[in-house]
């Protein structure tokens, strides 16, 4: 009976990645305890988790934020009795709380996060353009190190519990015809559609029969999709209006989800929702691509030597012109139209 501490404290994308090869292990390991160390404010994507995983929640802008916190957050972590650590982020944070329990004498096993090949992959000059492992299996090789069939059994976050449609309807209606999700935002410049196009393919789409759209997203954003939304009866914003958990059930109606390369795409993996991806920046061959999905489903500009030119999509245009997001609306909506997934209820 071990009890192994799993650090991996944000982003959104790559915690949601961690979920099936997490939940398979803790699955198949009934007497072992699993607590995982994550931003608190990511803490509700786990409210299906496996009754032998634990989720702790990390605040890092209050009781934990600087050197005091991260004190505070290894002394509270020394009171349980930790026998492995497995390392899926590998950061300043991360590797503190590992060395801590390695002096202690515990086994400890960290990601190997492929810097070296990343870098080759969105280099400048001399470009090394082949597809990476996935974050996926980068977390099972940790698990791996620590002894565990890593093997993934998992399809969607509800394979264990029922799904009540009953929990969304007063948000998005009864369902007819098909339901499209569109996340239309990413954190950085380079993974965002642009706003002009996104609203051109909005509007072509909302003239599509037996459609009706929900928009995925938050903070900032909220604004901008709630003014699309009241333009046309069958937009809908779901932005702001709900939590993780419901946002996931409304996802697992979806008979399709459109997103950039942001967390999105992999929350919609989650529920084994087919996700059209739009690719600019970034290129799945670094190996954040959502889990299950068809590569064939990435949206994306193909031949431009210059991408991927950053792996997460916050450096500056190389071209001054974001070469690789001209992609049409039109192309785009009649993917999501030639796109059958079948009836999802």
């Amino acid at each position: 009976m071990a009890v192994v501490l799993v650090l991996r404290l944000s982003a959104l994308g790559d915690v949601a990645m961690l979920i099936p090869v997490l939940y398979s292990i803790a699955n198949r390991n009934k007497a072992d305890s699993f607590v995982l160390l994550t931003k608190s404010s990511l803490v509700s994507i786990f409210d299906s988790k496996p009754k032998n995983v634990d989720v702790i929640a990390v605040y890092e802008k209050t009781k934990h934020k600087g050197l005091i916190g991260l004190a505070r957050l290894i002394h509270s972590l020394s009171k349980q009795k930790i026998d492995k650590v497995a390392d899926l982020h590998d950061v300043l944070r991360s590797q503190a709380i590992s060395n801590f329990f390695r002096l202690k004498g515990k086994k400890i096993a960290s990601i190997n996060k492929g810097r070296r090949e990343k870098k080759a992959l969105s280099a400048k000059k001399n470009k090394i353009f082949a597809p990476l492992k996935s974050s996926i299996e980068r977390y099972q090789e940790v698990f791996e190190s620590l002894g565990y069939d890593a093997r993934i059994e998992f399809k969607s976050i509800f394979d264990n519990r029922e799904r009540k449609f009953e929990e969304i309807e007063i948000l998005t209606g009864k369902k007819n015809g098909r339901w499209i999700g569109i996340a239309p935002f990413a954190k950085h410049k380079g993974k965002t559609y642009p706003i002009e196009k996104m609203e051109a393919l909005l509007k072509l789409l909302s003239k599509k029969e037996d459609i009706k759209i929900f928009l995925f997203g938050g903070g900032h954003e909220i604004e901008i999709l709630d003014a699309w939304a009241s333009k046309h009866e069958n937009i809908r914003s779901m932005a702001g209006k709900t939590s993780f958990p419901t946002e996931l059930l409304i996802m697992s109606y979806l008979d399709l989800m459109v997103s950039m390369d942001s967390g999105n795409m992999h929350l919609a993996s989650l529920v084994a929702t087919p996700v059209l991806s739009i690719w600019g920046a970034t290129h799945p061959f670094a190996g954040f691509y959502g889990f299950g999905q068809d590569p064939k489903n990435a949206i994306q500009i193909e031949g431009l030597s210059c991408r991927p030119c950053s792996i997460f999509g916050n450096k500056a245009c190389l071209r001054n012109d974001y070469a690789c997001l001209e992609i049409s609306p039109e192309l785009i909506v009649e993917k999501i139209m030639c796109y059958e997934p079948g009836n999802k209820n």
